[in-house]
């Protein structure tokens, strides 16, 4: 009962706060490389129904949209200005409108592929229950995913063998203590990984 509330919350909250990062992130990636300003991709919900998770598009446009892949082998493609979005996190912002229209969740396991659900059935037949989300745990310790899997030999077989099942006991255990202070936690841990990240960009500058 608690959820849908604390959703519109925070996530009417993030919109309202954030509009003027929105505002600039559209302009700055309209003018950045031919190509839409959104980047849209079909992932895996609750009751394992597909919706459309939107960020802004940080890489360049592909002839073959409809082979989604990991970042980490597509690094060639992120633009500059996307290698900024990701690393401030600002090309997840319009997913806080994800979880207005109710697809998603402030906080939840992160939505996948359907190529990927596919690869561990039982396990997402637990995880589906609930609305996938923007922050959890797993998000937060692989926060760096992309350059770890960039690192790897075969970063697919990485992820779907390592990292994957990783996030999966993750994601397990985030459902079998479903809270309201659970969730206020992680909502504090993101909060202050955000701000942490951002101070120490500024110092090193």
């Amino acid at each position: 009962m608690w959820k849908r509330p604390l959703d519109l919350l925070v996530a009417g909250a993030a919109l309202a706060l954030c509009w003027p990062v929105l505002l600039l992130a559209a302009v700055a990636v309209a003018n950045s490389s031919p190509g839409p300003v959104l980047f849209r991709q079909r992932r895996v919900g609750r009751r394992g129904r597909e919706f459309t998770l939107l960020k802004f598009r940080t890489m360049q446009v592909s002839r073959d949209e409809n082979q989604p892949g990991l970042a980490a082998a597509e690094q060639h493609r992120i633009t500059r200005l996307g290698r900024f979005l990701r690393a401030a996190k600002i090309d997840e912002l319009p997913q806080f409108w994800n979880v207005l229209r109710g697809d998603m969740s402030v906080v939840g396991p992160r939505p996948e592929l359907p190529r990927y659900v596919a690869c561990y059935p039982e396990q997402y037949r637990r995880i589906l229950t609930v609305k996938p989300g923007i922050t959890n745990l797993a998000s937060l310790i692989y926060r760096n995913e992309e350059k770890l899997l960039a690192a790897a030999d075969d970063p697919e077989h990485e992820y779907v063998h390592e990292v994957l099942p990783h996030k999966l006991r993750l994601n397990l255990d985030y459902i079998a203590h479903l809270s309201l202070g659970q969730d206020l936690r992680l909502l504090w841990l993101t909060a202050r990984r955000l701000l942490f990240a951002s101070r120490a960009k500024q110092s090193a500058q």
